[in-house]
């Protein structure tokens, strides 16, 4: 009797994923898990690149619209609610499908996530306000004098990893990073991984072709929508960072606009980067 399998596709922003795995999900009469740390808010819709709902009338997917942005969706959320998604699928159909550009939740799903204590809610909220009212510069200070080992061996440009590295090192006394084993864990289901990759000239326009659909399709009124809940980690998103921008005051539409396609281009090569990596 054959194993049961998870076929996944990975590859950067536009690169086409989405029709492909479709097309694939038919083929194989069976369902889609998503993979993407951002189509899972149902309050986020044009820039994230949902599924149309023609899509997803033809496809059951999974990890779409799922939660809310008030809610703290992390890598282990997603691992155990794919887990659970894939389980349910495998109950009618020897193929599952999981699709998406977010190569941490894909890495979680293939080979498990390291547990990490629960950290205090009130810790949480006070490293959010503070980094808030001070920025980058005081975050990268507090890691630098609560947890050096992170300091050196961390994403220290990253503020949101910053933030969960500081929260876990005030609540537990230990780095995070003492809490990455390293160790895979092997899943009792096949594996079989498709990166899709494109000429890099021909990804860019795709990107900055979407950036102008996006717009044409009201994606400025989405951010407005949204824009009182732009402290919220599901709002740190390349498309509505930009835009919010624009609605203070701070920069004009056409430079917002830019600088959605010029950061999307960027995210896309480190993207393409990643995956390449874990695909080897």
């Amino acid at each position: 009797m054959n194993r049961k399998t998870c076929i996944i596709i990975s590859g950067p922003t536009a690169v086409g994923k989405t029709d492909f795995a479709i097309e694939l999900a038919q083929k194989h009469q069976t369902q889609i898990i998503s993979a993407d740390s951002r189509q899972c808010y149902k309050e986020l819709n044009i820039g994230v690149a949902k599924p149309s709902a023609e899509q997803l009338n033809i496809i059951q997917h999974y990890f779409i619209s799922s939660h809310s942005i008030q809610e703290d969706v992390n890598v282990k959320v997603f691992e155990q609610y794919a887990l659970n998604a894939v389980k349910k699928i495998f109950e009618t159909n020897d193929v599952a499908v999981v699709v998406g550009g977010t190569g941490l939740y894909i890495k979680a799903f293939c080979e498990g996530v390291d547990d990490i204590p629960t950290v205090s809610e009130k810790i949480r909220n006070e490293i959010k306000e503070a980094y808030k009212k001070n920025g980058i510069e005081w975050l990268q200070k507090e890691i630098q004098k609560h947890d050096p080992f992170y300091f050196t061996s961390g994403e220290i440009q990253n503020p949101q990893r910053m933030m969960r590295a500081l929260e876990v090192n005030l609540s537990t006394g230990n780095s995070i990073l003492d809490f990455h084993s390293g160790k895979k864990i092997k899943r009792d289901f096949e594996i079989k991984k498709i990166n899709l990759e494109l000429p890099r000239n021909e990804l860019y326009e795709r990107i900055n072709r979407r950036v102008d659909d996006m717009m044409n399709n009201g994606l400025l009124k989405e951010a407005e929508n949204l824009f009182l809940y732009r402290h919220l980690n599901a709002l740190q998103t390349v498309g509505y960072k930009e835009l919010f921008d624009f609605i203070e005051g701070k920069i004009s539409l056409d430079k917002a606009i830019d600088d959605i396609k010029k950061n999307t281009r960027h995210f896309a090569k480190r993207q393409v980067t990643w995956f390449k990596k874990f695909n080897e």
